[in-house]
């Protein structure tokens, strides 16, 4: 059965134009054919289309089908976008399909790429999340300069992975020694983070880590963050 994205259902229960449209006229679907709603919250339901309109397509509930509590941990990664847009939503994507919980986006002193277009990200976040089943969609945030970013940033463990610190722990090895489950990560452009800003970082209580002997792309540094938070928690 399809599914689709409205985030105000079970109150408001009309598609917006891209998704009514992509059940109208890309699958050709009508009024009273059934379909899967999610609101990216956690509510999932199975519904009838009522309204068959290509930018208004109206739906009636018929059963709330139960699905996954949200994880007990947190995990918010706050990455410098590449200056390719297809890495950085390749990016989302796959951490949209594992269950991130909030993605931010930095900018920094040696990025490459100014600029964000955050509708187009969160349209990638959404497809990814009905892709991969999801019932919660995680938060996307617009840009953001490094340093109105870390000051005003809040997470239980903060954390700034980057290449030059060779005493950097590694990550998975800093984790075995806390009890905490919300965890804030941040990843460099392909510049890596400049001096200063590593130092504002650490003065606002982030701990350096490692990810690992390899050099990363900005990308795979993200993912792999994500991932190695995401299997600790999961093992507790």
């Amino acid at each position: 059965m399809h599914l689709f994205y409205c985030a105000t259902a079970p109150a408001i229960n009309v598609l917006d134009d891209t998704e009514s449209q992509h059940a109208i006229k890309v699958l050709r679907l009508d009024v009273g054919n059934e379909i899967e709603i999610t609101n990216g919250k956690g509510g999932w339901y199975k519904a009838r289309i009522v309204q068959g309109h290509f930018k208004k397509c109206g739906f009636e509930i018929l059963e709330t089908i139960s699905t996954p509590l949200a994880p007990s941990f947190y995990i918010h990664i706050a990455i410098a976008p590449t200056k390719s847009s297809d890495r950085i939503e390749w990016f989302i994507e796959k951490c949209v399909e594992i269950g991130i919980q909030e993605i931010s986006f930095l900018q920094c002193h040696h990025s490459e790429k100014k600029n964000l277009n955050l509708e187009r990200a969160t349209k990638v976040a959404i497809s990814a999340m009905k892709q991969s089943q999801k019932a919660f969609l995680p938060k996307i945030n617009e840009l953001k300069s490094f340093k109105q970013f870390v000051a005003v940033a809040t997470a239980k463990e903060k954390f700034i992975a980057y290449v030059a610190d060779i005493d950097s722990q590694n990550l998975h090895l800093l984790l075995a020694a806390t009890s905490q489950s919300n965890y804030l990560v941040l990843i460099g452009p392909e510049g890596d983070f400049s001096p200063e800003e590593i130092s504002l970082a650490k003065q606002n209580q982030y701990q350096s880590i490692s990810l690992g002997p390899s050099r990363l792309r900005t990308e795979t540094a993200g993912i792999a963050a994500y991932h190695t938070l995401q299997l600790l928690q999961v093992k507790q």
